[in-house]
């Protein structure tokens, strides 16, 4: 155990290691081993060392962060000692096995991947004495449990931990133990068990042993993610260039770049290192990377005489509101309770049910996950597109495999709600509220339409959502501009019009509780109208400058929407509403870009009031974010569900 970081203190009985571990640091883990514990290190890794759970258990084995210490001591007070029972008490710094009787430890800081430790860990028994009944470690979990506190345990598959009670089942477990390579299957394990295509099978093939390189060698996830940020950036500058010998070296550091993002996480899985922190750059990472890439694609092509920011952003545009999608519809269905309305449950639905006879042919599981063009297929393409092609071309092919890609999985998203009756549950119909980011305007008519709203119809308040999108795209994408004024053409009140319908009916389209079974698309509505709004306004306006300012104000937007997504989905909730009020909300930023563009009389007004906007957005939502992110209050997890 010491290689696992733990230091190693024996125990005769209960009271012996209660009292070893409560002698330990208050700040520290601690773990229980029985001292018979046969298994492979990994299974102990696994156990005793993943910082996601408070409490954590394997047979033999058990292991509580300080704040899961308390309810470790008072169960371990009511597990009374068996006659001739030990265990092992792991204690400060260094244990993954005792000698002698029962084991008690306190984990260090971290855990080591040392690998001239772990042979010594291997070979040393994992405690002394054997139980004649439950072991002690496994009563204490189970005690756990019974008070409330919930302990994680984790798949082993075909690692072994085991307690055997006579001489013949330890000889079983050990040679069960020598069976199994230790090492091959954490390498396994490092890897996603569902990834796209090229990530399988062009890059996990090695960049596993690069993960475990790292490891070896005290790199840590955090390291190997700032690694790949800065060679994306790299390549993004070599791509501005604008010359063939720069797009080349820029497609090349892109893949490299989304090997390194492949090894990050493998080296989070391979060296159990999960961490706030981590989760913050791992979650926003990858969108800086590939939005930054787009930038430098535009200003290479601008060297070259060719205007694609708009592309630029309408590509931006379009992958971020797939990403909305995607977190949307898995908020809204990752915990509610499938029932037909006489309350018996539903066991498929003809979608489901299609989609399981395809995945019984295995060649069809991967044209699927290709033809949703997830972020390796996608950053494959762009990399050998931009040696290949001009930065038009790169755009133009993104923007048809992502537009074809969002209407596959959305039509399917849509079927299976619509065949699927559910009822949602209230932490699912919050999550939806708080993706779609509705500021004070937004609040102020939802609570003035509040009544009526609560009876509109099933998926009206999706169609009031797109009837309001609908309206403000087209009177920005429509409405005639005014005479030149100081020789520039501005936009005249029909815009403003079309601003404040979509924020009257944004309000009547959250004024009631989200549990329709259409409503996870209305937060992509909003977005899509939001985005698009900035994106053609920009456009239209034809002054300099106008839409790299706008490709800024997205990207700025774009993460406070990200920031949210992962909240949530680490458990720790969305943004703190003044947040959401101070950035004004989707409607408010909206009204406020389209008031500008209408009011601004100069040329160059514009540009300057959308970098103004973009500036403050940025500062606001990036100063809470890593606020929270570095707080102890922030989810410790390793995103392991990264959209397409």
């Amino acid at each position: 155990m010491r290689s696992l970081g733990f230091d190693v203190r024996t125990a005769p009985g209960a009271d012996e290691a209660r009292s070893l571990l409560a002698s330990a640091p208050a700040a520290e883990r601690v773990a229980l081993v029985d001292a018979g514990f046969v298994g492979h290190l990994h299974a102990l890794r696994l156990a005793l060392t993943d910082p996601r759970f408070p409490a954590a258990a394997v047979p033999g084995a058990l292991t509580a962060k300080p704040e899961a210490r308390a309810a470790l001591l008072r169960a371990l007070a009511s597990v009374a000692d068996g006659p001739g029972e030990s265990a092992s008490v792991p204690s400060t710094p260094g244990a993954a096995g005792g000698t002698g009787a029962p084991a008690a430890g306190v984990a260090a800081p971290a855990p080591t991947d040392d690998p001239s430790a772990a042979p010594a860990a291997a070979e040393g028994p994992a405690a002394t004495a054997v139980a004649p009944a439950a072991p002690l470690a496994d009563r204490v979990a189970a005690g756990l449990g019974t008070g409330g506190t919930a302990v994680h345990r984790p798949e082993l598959g075909s690692l072994v931990a085991a307690v055997p009670a006579g001489s013949d089942a330890r000889e079983q477990a050990e040679t069960a133990v020598a069976a199994v390579d230790d090492e091959a299957v954490r390498l396994r394990s490092a890897v996603k068990a569902r990834d796209g295509f090229f990530t399988t099978f062009c890059i996990s093939p090695y960049s596993r042993y690069l993960a475990r390189w790292c490891a070896r060698r005290g790199l840590t996830p955090n390291q190997v993610t700032t690694a790949s940020l800065f060679t994306a950036l790299i390549a993004a500058g070599c791509a501005a260039t604008g010359t063939r010998g720069g797009y080349v070296a820029a497609g090349v550091l892109l893949l490299f770049s989304f090997v390194l993002d492949c090894t990050d996480g493998q080296l989070a899985r391979y060296s159990l290192q999960y961490s706030t922190m981590g989760a913050w750059l791992d979650a926003t990472f990858d969108r800086a990377k590939e939005y930054a890439y787009y930038a430098g694609l535009a200003l290479g092509a601008a060297r070259g005489g060719d205007d694609v920011w708009a592309l630029a952003l309408a590509a931006m545009v379009l992958q971020t509101c797939r990403h909305v999608v995607d977190f949307a519809f898995n908020e809204a269905h990752v915990d509610a309770t499938a029932a037909t309305s006489s309350g018996k449950a539903v066991t498929g639905t003809p979608t489901t049910a299609l989609s399981t006879r395809l995945d019984s042919v295995g060649w069809t599981v991967w044209v699927r996950r290709m033809i949703v063009l997830p972020i390796g297929e996608r950053w494959a393409m762009i990399a050998v597109l931009t040696a290949l092609t001009t930065p038009r071309v790169v755009f133009c092919a993104l923007l048809v495999g992502c537009a074809f890609a969002a209407c596959y999985t959305t039509a399917g998203r849509v079927l299976r709600s619509v065949t699927r009756k559910a009822t949602r549950t209230d932490r699912a119909a919050r999550a939806l509220a708080d993706l779609a980011d509705s500021g004070p305007l937004a609040e102020a008519v939802a609570r003035v339409l509040r009544r009526p709203a609560g009876k509109l119809p099933g998926p009206l308040p999706l169609l009031i959502a797109v009837a309001g999108a609908a309206t403000v795209l087209a009177t920005a994408a429509l409405a005639p501009l005014t005479a030149p004024s100081s020789g520039y053409a501005h936009f005249g009140g029909l815009v403003i019009t079309g601003g404040v319908v979509y924020v009257l009916t944004s309000g009547l389209a959250v004024a009631r509780r989200m549990g329709g079974a259409l409503d996870w698309l209305i937060p992509p509505v909003f977005r899509a109208a939001e985005y698009g709004t900035i994106l053609v306004l920009a456009a239209r306006a034809d002054v300099p400058g106008a839409l790299p300012a706008a490709f800024g104000l997205v990207a700025a937007v774009a993460y406070h929407h990200y920031d949210t997504v992962y909240r949530i989905r680490g458990g720790a909730g969305a943004p703190p509403r003044r947040l959401v009020r101070a950035l004004g909300g989707h409607e408010g930023r909206t009204l406020l870009v389209i008031v500008f563009a209408a009011l601004s009389t100069r040329a160059f007004d514009l540009t300057l009031e959308l970098t103004l906007i973009t500036a403050a957005v940025a500062l606001v939502a990036l100063v809470e974010s890593i606020r929270f992110w570095v707080s102890s209050g922030a989810p410790a997890v390793h995103d392991e569900g990264e959209p397409a």
